[in-house]
């Protein structure tokens, strides 16, 4: 029998000496192996655990709610938001209403790339949305997450060298673990025909697709915010506000003190 992971989560209620032990012992009493351990947030600790038999799991759920120690927050198959929480010490911060949308902050960078690269590596196609005002790390956090990924990363428009819009793809360029970077400001800008049907063909294709500025790039297309599996917002601190007027200003051709190399 194979073992299972699961992901156990708790906060504490009077931290005495010696807890984390009496847990730890409980554990190895239930034949339950700890693969890490770590504080998560405030005044919890989560761990991932490993266990051949599902109904030690209820046991130990069933003796700990009678501690008053300790008060279980989670006690579930683990997500990938409960391996990054364990791995970095917290957990990345969903939007409240939409969950699909979560938020980084540039201090958080580390956590942003294991996250992308968690989702590169899943067998699905996914296509990602990256918001963020210009110069806080969006372009180095995507093709930081593809080397991470082991992914080839291929930009279809970017600025992050020099400005670049494709109209076609080589030989060996449409494959599946491929990551295809686009720009939405830079595509809606500077794309002719030719890019858009080269972006309709990339859309088609079962692979992971990034698109940095998503509000501006289904403006251009006929997508739309609902079509995109996840939206990441980064941001310098968590006060700063993301707004498009530069974008846009810049797209008329105003002098706004932006360049296209800074989005």
């Amino acid at each position: 029998m194979t073992k299972t992971e699961w992901y156990f989560e708790y906060e504490l209620q009077y931290n005495r000496p010696g807890l984390l032990g009496d847990i730890s012992s409980l554990l190895g009493m239930l034949s339950i192996n700890i693969i890490t351990i770590n504080g998560v947030e405030k005044s919890r600790r989560g761990m991932l655990l490993l266990s051949k038999y599902d109904e030690n799991i209820v046991r130990l759920r069933s003796i700990l709610e009678t501690v008053d120690t300790v008060k279980i927050t989670k006690l579930r198959k683990p997500k990938l938001r409960d391996k990054l929480a364990v791995r970095h010490g917290k957990y990345i911060h969903r939007d409240e209403e939409d969950h699909k949308t979560i938020r980084f902050v540039r201090a958080e960078l580390g956590i942003l790339v294991d996250f992308m690269a968690e989702l590169y590596k899943s067998d699905d196609h996914k296509l990602i949305g990256v918001r963020g005002m210009p110069r806080v790390g969006k372009t180095e956090s995507i093709v930081a997450a593809s080397v991470c990924a082991n992914k080839r990363w291929l930009f279809v428009s970017s600025t992050l060298l020099k400005q670049t819009v494709r109209n076609e793809l080589i030989q060996g360029e449409y494959s599946k673990d491929n990551i295809y970077i686009i720009d939405g400001v830079v595509s809606k800008k500077r794309a002719n025909d030719q890019h858009w049907q080269l972006i309709r063909e990339i859309m088609q294709l079962p692979a992971i697709k990034v698109v940095e500025h998503p509000d501006i790039f289904v403006q251009a297309t006929e997508y739309n915010i609902d079509d995109f599996d996840y939206i990441i917002e980064l941001r310098s601190d968590e006060n700063e506000e993301i707004t498009y007027e530069p974008i846009k200003e810049t797209a008329f051709g105003q002098d706004n003190g932006f360049s296209m190399f800074d989005f």
